[in-house]
Parts: C-alpha cells; structure tokens; sequence
C-alpha cells in the first residue's frame, strides 16, 4: 500500500457489465486493486458496444483496463460455483444486474455475507433495489432524459438533446467509487462490511442539485444563467463565449467593436439579457460571422473574455499543454494498436508499454485465475469441457 497504489493487495470481484460497475472497478483497479472481472460465455455486452476492434469496443476498453477476465457461465452449476468461490474470498463485490437476479444465482448481498462477512457489496443499478421503478431496464440515455439532463442541454433548435457521451454512467461510477474508497476507509475499524446502493438515477440527479434547487426556487425551467454565454458559429469554427462577472459584458462588446450594446438597457444585466436573448443573441452571432474562430479567440482573450474555439477530440490530443503536462499517453492495445489513454486525475502516469494496462481479451485469464483459487490441471480442463468456464 502506497500513495501511488494505495488499494494494493485489494481482492475486487466485478461481476457488473456496460459502463458505470465495470469503470468503478477500473477506477480501483488504476488505484492498485486486483480486480478479477467476471463475464459470461458471449461476454460483457460493452464489447460490442460501437465499433469492435478484436473482441472490444472503446467503451469496453476503457471500462476495463488492469483487470483479469474470466468466462464463467453463471447457468452453468459449475461456473456458479467458481463464482461463488470467488465471492467468498474478495473484499469488494461489485455487481450491475437488475434488482432480484443476484439472489436467483445464490449470490445477493446476504449470500455472500454469510460466507464472507467482511465484505464490501456495491450493486449498481437503473433506479435502485426498492421502489416501483427498481425493475425498469435502464440506460445512459434513459437517465439522462428521466433526470431532467436533456431539458437543460437544448440545441439551436430548440430541442432536447442527449449529452454525446455516456455521462450518467460515467458519473455514477465516480460516485461508487468515492462510496467504496470512503467505505474501505471506514473499515479499519470494523470488522464488517457494508451493503452500498448506487445508482443512475440518483447519480444523475446529484450531478445536477444546483439545476434541480434553481427549479424549485423559480417554479419552472430556470432563467439562463450568464447571458450571453453560448457557442457561436464563426466565420470558421465554433466559439465557446462565458461571462461570469456583469463588467465582462462590456469587455465582450467592445472586443466586438459595438460598445453600444452594453449601453443598452434591455442589455443592463444578467437578468435583463437572458430576457432578450431573443435580439441580442442574433445580434453577436451576426458580429461573429465576420472572422474566424482562431481570430476571435485572439481578439476576445486580448480583451480579457473568457471564450475558447471549440475543439475535437484530436485537438486535444495534440494540444502542446496536453502533451506537455502529460495529460495523455500512448498505450498499445491488442486489437487497437497505439491509442491515446487520458491520465486519470489524482493518479502516477501509467507505464503505457506494460501489458498489465491493457483492458483483457475475453477469459484472457480464466487459467490462472482458477489456478490462483487452488484448481489443479484436470479439474480446469473438466471445468473448460464441460462449458462452466471458457
């Protein structure tokens, strides 16, 4: 155990698929954890999320780096069992089926504590273990839409839109994450462990609780904070304009060369914008078309405006700050080749030539893991004929 690896000798077993369980024990894996992770005989669904390359997507990979796979087919009473015997050897169980499955396979929170009492038990689901919504499938996109998320993230059009990525996923594994580091903290002086609750729906609510008071207190759909932040089109590229203080605005309009709008009454103040976007917002898209992104973002940033081009992917990549301050590093992936890995925040940069980075093939370690629990040669060979473990 260290600062840069402080779950070191940890035992994970994660038993989730998708996105938000798998990238929660990604994220202990990154932290030192063993994490041994469990897919069935076709394997974690993410693998085939997008497109594939070898036997996983991106998403996948990304969920899954540092882990050991293992095919266990769960219907399988063998594969149970080893699943099982797993179980009952790890500190941290972490599980993503719907409410009730757990239980059918004899692996619930209260099956496992009855052979392991020590252990820390994270299930995370759509909309939690109890209520009339437990059982509903669940998605990203079904959250984000649920929690109120796309109401606040409307294009030009006028039209709710999904966040382009799998942000309530994502969000919830940060969250079972801090759930899990501060439970495992909490454990040196408990001889227990705990049953921990986390999910989308809540996730995606706590990432939201200023959107969701301003509501309240306004009753209804908030005014539009900061006016007239946004993106523009420019003449070449999208501008990202921000303004956080009211003296701003007159920086913005004199860097705009119409000084006369921030004069304007209905232009006064932040509230008094927002409740004219209507005329105002045309107005400096209008002022924006006559340069470029890049030349507005030097004239804008001159004049102490906060504003920034938006960027792609690979423009980040290849930003000389980026690539200065080792934000990403280039890691070689079976299937992939040489992809770009962002440096999670708070952790040692990654030896990206150490194949123990890589996300696994699927059941890449089925062997050894068995080995590892005390299974000899021609007990994994029945175990892999008989098709409890591929």
């Amino acid at each position: 155990m260290s600062y840069e690896k402080p779950f070191a000798g940890l035992s994970v077993l994660d038993l989730s698929q998708g996105f938000a369980g798998p990238y929660c024990a990604e994220l202990l894996a990154q932290h030192g954890a063993d994490v041994t992770k469990v897919e069935p005989p076709e394997g974690d669904w993410a693998r085939g999320l997008g497109k594939v390359y070898g036997d996983q997507s991106s998403i996948s990979m990304a969920a899954n780096r540092g882990k050991k796979s293992i095919v266990l087919d769960l219907k399988n009473e063998d594969g149970l069992a080893v699943a099982k015997d797993l179980a009952g050897r790890c500190d941290v169980l972490i599980e993503g089926f719907r409410p009730g499955v757990c239980a059918k396979f004899g692996l619930a929170y209260g099956d496992v504590y009855e052979v392991n009492p020590g252990v820390i038990y994270l299930s995370v689901s759509g909309f939690g273990q109890t209520g009339p919504y437990a059982g509903r499938p669940a998605t990203d996109t079904v959250l984000q839409s649920f929690s109120g998320l796309m109401s606040i993230n409307r294009g030009q059009d006028g039209i709710p839109h999904r966040v382009g990525h799998y942000i309530v996923d994502c969000v919830t594994a940060l969250y079972a994450f801090q759930a899990l580091s501060s439970a495992l903290y909490a454990k040196r002086n408990q001889s227990e462990g705990r049953f921990i609750d986390c999910n989308l729906m809540q996730a995606a609510a706590a990432l939201q609780t200023s959107c969701i008071a301003d509501y309240h207190l306004e009753g209804g759909i908030p005014s539009t904070h900061n006016a007239p932040a946004g993106s523009y089109v420019t003449q070449k590229g999208y501008i990202a304009i921000t303004l956080v203080k009211e003296a701003q605005f007159l920086q913005l309009c004199q860097a705009l060369g119409s000084p006369a709008l921030a004069s304007d009454p209905r232009y006064g103040t932040f509230a008094s914008r927002a409740a004219h976007m209507d005329t105002l917002g045309p107005t400096i898209q209008d002022i924006l078309m006559r340069h470029t992104a890049e030349e507005w973002t030097e004239k804008l940033s001159e004049a102490g405006v906060l504003c920034q081009p938006v960027a792609e992917h690979g423009d980040w990549v290849d930003d000389i700050h980026v690539v200065a301050t080792g934000a990403v590093q280039m890691m070689s992936q079976p299937g992939m080749g040489v992809i770009p890995i962002p440096q999670i925040p708070g952790t040692e940069p990654i030896d990206p030539d150490d194949p123990r980075q890589q996300a696994p093939g699927l059941g890449h370690h089925s062997r050894e893991i068995l080995e590892c629990l005390g299974y000899v040669g021609d007990r994994i060979d029945a175990l892999m004929s008989g098709g409890a473990v591929r």
